[in-house]
């Protein structure tokens, strides 16, 4: 027997009773990555922990089933034979790669597994010389490709009640939470508190070379600071804001583009060519901020381009005003 370990199998290369082994332990992992599943949303979103639950007796169920097969033909010694020791094989991924994900994420990956789930077990049908299993392992083919079809309808059941909604309600907030308020906290602080000391250098010196160089510190270094800010003074844990991580890189990397976009015209040699190109770009800077504060946050659209636009406008003008006395 060529060992599983010291190096991989070729697909075409398994017995028959190597195949269904291979089936069994990818249904016991696809069971436990589907309870992962149901405890990591239940608490947040427990009717769809609840499709997850169903979704893993499922997988259990088909276990059982392909036991029974075995012993039948091949006694009790089912040996190990994994994923990861057949090249070619369809994977999954660690779950620590997958936990952190939203509920839709969740969901996709669900629906990768059953498609590849049941592409397995059509090639394993199409190997098996014996009608009993063949008939088995092409049934569960069938099953998989059910399995998702359930699940969407019992997604669709959910999705039309209270809970369904509840929980859409939920991930949205989360999104929010995570994402664009960090975000848009730091693309205003970007482009805001960046327009002072990179239009008194442009007007102090009328320099594209050094303006651009004041600028790309000022805005790389109050990204660096607005990240490592937003992802160390709140764990999440409490505040149920998300992973720290997240909302730190959100926060950093919106408040350095938001200093970028009007340090970079600053490349173009010609002063009042690129100063002329960066007040522009502030402006359509300050209008995108009022516009997702209006489409996430819910603030009256006027009122945010009011806010925003003023105060950036004053932000600019006392930095052309210092830079030029």
């Amino acid at each position: 027997m060529v060992p599983y370990f010291g190096s991989r199998r070729r697909f075409s290369d398994l017995s028959e009773s190597e195949i269904l082994a291979l089936a069994i332990s990818s249904e016991e992992d696809d069971a436990r990555i589907y309870s992962s599943y149901a405890e990591q949303l239940r608490e947040k979103f427990p009717a769809s922990a609840r499709i997850f639950d169903q979704m893993a007796e499922e997988e259990n169920d088909h276990r059982r089933l392909l036991i029974d097969i075995y012993e039948r033909r091949f006694g009790k010694t089912i040996p190990l034979i994994r994923r990861e020791h057949v090249a070619g094989y369809y994977w999954r991924r660690p779950i620590w790669l997958v936990q952190n994900l939203g509920l839709e994420r969740i969901r996709q990956e669900a629906s990768r597994m059953e498609d590849d789930a049941a592409a397995f077990y059509t090639r394993a049908a199409q190997s098996s010389s014996d009608p009993a299993t063949r008939k088995l392992l092409g049934d569960l083919a069938a099953a998989e490709r059910m399995h998702e079809s359930r699940a969407d309808k019992l997604q669709v059941d959910v999705a039309g009640g209270e809970p369904g909604k509840e929980e859409e309600r939920k991930a949205f907030r989360q999104f929010i939470l995570t994402w664009v308020q960090p975000g848009l906290a730091g693309l205003m602080d970007g482009s805001v508190s960046t327009l002072a000391p990179i239009f008194a250098t442009a007007f102090s010196t009328h320099s594209s070379s050094t303006t651009f160089t004041v600028a790309l510190a000022a805005a790389v270094g109050a990204g660096i600071s607005m990240g490592f800010t937003e992802a160390a003074h709140d764990d999440g844990v409490i505040s149920g804001r998300g992973s720290p991580l997240k909302r730190g890189i959100a926060s950093g990397l919106m408040t350095a583009l938001g200093g970028l976009g009007h340090a970079l015209p600053y490349l173009i040699q010609n002063f009042w060519t690129a100063t002329t190109l960066a007040v522009a770009i502030v402006f359509v800077e300050l209008w995108a901020i009022a516009f997702i504060q209006n489409r996430y946050m819910e603030t009256p659209f006027w009122r945010a381009v009011f806010q925003i636009v003023l105060g950036g406008s004053l932000v600019l003008g006392t930095g052309i005003l210092i830079g030029g006395t």
